[in-house]
């Protein structure tokens, strides 16, 4: 998938989903989904836990729904509705349901006090303390080497 189809048929349409369209928002998750797999891997290299172009681990899908959405009925709702068919919510769904899987990195992001850095730069730092974290094996510079590879023919290069 190229990064210009991942963004018109995933992050485009999971942001209107929550009704959280916002430049940002966007550029954060395509940033986020070209670090994790590069538009390509749904299951993390190596055998480790993390699902979907988000790479995200089951027990932060689990603590995203347990203390987050769970407690915001309007959140929960569109959450849900973007399960189709219909179907209990679980970390296995973002492995098939990419959009799924792209409001669950937002839902991840929202539990983050604070805007959303504008600048390229700023989302591969944001990227890098609130999602990857300092235990993660990825780095700014990685973030940075990626974003350039694969969206400076969308959003520029940073760095």
């Amino acid at each position: 998938m190229t990064p210009q189809d991942f963004l018109t048929n995933i992050v485009r349409p999971a942001l209107l989903s929550l009704d959280m369209p916002n430049p940002n928002a966007e550029r954060l998750l395509m940033g986020t989904a070209a670090q994790e797999s590069g538009f390509v891997f749904t299951r993390q290299a190596g055998g480790g836990p993390a699902l979907g172009y988000f790479q995200m681990e089951p027990n932060t899908h689990d603590d995203c729904w347990k203390n987050y959405i769970d407690f915001r009925p309007q959140l929960k709702a569109k959450v849900l509705g973007c399960i189709v068919p219909t179907a209990p919510p679980s970390a296995a769904l973002m492995e098939t349901n990419p959009i799924y899987a792209a409001v669950m990195a937002r839902v991840r992001y929202l539990r983050v006090p604070g805007a959303i850095p504008e600048d390229g730069l700023g989302i591969a730092k944001y990227w890098k303390d609130h999602y990857n974290t300092v235990l993660g094996a990825g780095s700014v510079q990685d973030f940075v080497t990626t974003w350039n590879l694969l969206l400076s023919g969308i959003y520029g290069r940073i760095g």
